[in-house]
């Protein structure tokens, strides 16, 4: 166990934190919720550059941060979509959900084939996540209806349009061996 991990492991110890948080019947609860998220995304940062810097990336590490990182965006994409129960914040959500869970699926698939690097992380996936968490802060932080909460449902729906055009990416790089294998 290394440092990287454990920041790794109190990212996913923070999602029973977050929900509590949110649920709380205070006006600071959501700015509060937003704050863990925000720490939350901090260490996901952080985990992995120390990884790098101090040579300390591990097989654990490489399968859990990515698990972190999409148990935290899904449970704050739940509690939102029951908040703003609104087409306009489930659609873009239920996208950024379902892309997570089949792109995690073609990584497994083609890690078994030997051919992982086929669909490493893009310079895409990541303005797609940087923008995923400006919305989600944005939506956690402030009640539907505020001006920030609206500029956080547009981010969501352009980090969610990101979404769907960097997994087109990773299933046409993925298909000559997914076409193979039918």
């Amino acid at each position: 166990m290394n440092i990287p991990n454990i920041l790794t492991l109190a990212r996913i110890a923070f999602i029973p934190l977050l929900v509590m948080f949110f649920y709380l019947p205070y006006a600071w609860s959501m700015p509060l919720a937003a704050g863990l998220f925000a720490l939350a995304s901090v260490t996901d940062w952080l985990d992995g550059y120390l990884a790098r810097r101090w040579n300390q990336s591990t097989p654990f590490g490489a399968f859990l941060d990515p698990v972190a990182d999409k148990l935290m965006v899904a449970v704050a994409l739940a509690l939102l979509i029951e908040l703003y129960d609104t087409v306009w914040l489930t659609l873009p959500a239920l996208v950024i959900i379902g892309r997570e869970i089949v792109i995690s699926a073609l990584r497994e698939w083609m890690a078994e084939m030997g051919k992982r690097g086929n669909v490493a992380v893009s310079w895409l996936g990541k303005v797609k996540t940087a923008l995923q968490m400006v919305a989600l802060l944005l939506l956690l932080a402030f009640p539907p209806g505020a001006t920030l909460s609206l500029l956080g449902v547009v981010t969501l729906h352009i980090a969610a349009v990101m979404t769907l055009w960097s997994m087109v990416m990773y299933l046409r790089a993925a298909w000559p061996h997914l076409s193979r294998a039918m």
